[in-house]
């Protein structure tokens, strides 16, 4: 069974940062572009970032471009998030997904093809 557990998410001040982690298990994801999404509340899930299967090209949501970084490791099968200079409009659930194209990511409505269950990032002002 195929499960993306995602780690990392609590409560941070404004200015601080987390570091998510995606775990991965049930297969190996090493030649499948990974990322993020968001939802707030009372919101549509947002795309976060994107990478693609060697780590060599990365995307990113136009409201956290230089503050978010992307990351794997294929060896560990394993994704992490990192997040600097927080604000409380990154307060959300975070969640990781797979999918077989890195355009699952980036256009709108495209479907992707794992989730996970998603970690809550607070951000107190």
């Amino acid at each position: 069974q195929v499960q993306l557990v995602e780690s990392g998410g609590g409560v941070v001040q404004a200015g601080g940062s987390l570091r998510l982690s995606c775990a991965a298990s049930g297969r190996s994801f090493s030649t499948w572009p990974m990322g993020w999404f968001r939802q707030a509340p009372g919101k549509e899930r947002e795309f976060v970032a994107a990478v693609s299967w060697d780590g060599g090209s990365k995307y990113y949501g136009d409201s956290v471009k230089g503050r978010f970084t992307i990351s794997r490791d294929n060896a560990a099968n394993t994704v992490y998030l990192q997040m600097i200079s927080l604000g409380p409009d990154d307060t959300a659930v975070y969640y990781c997904a797979a999918s077989l194209y890195v355009t699952n990511f980036i256009e709108r409505d495209s479907p992707i093809r794992y989730w996970g269950q998603g970690t809550q990032a607070t951000v107190a002002s």
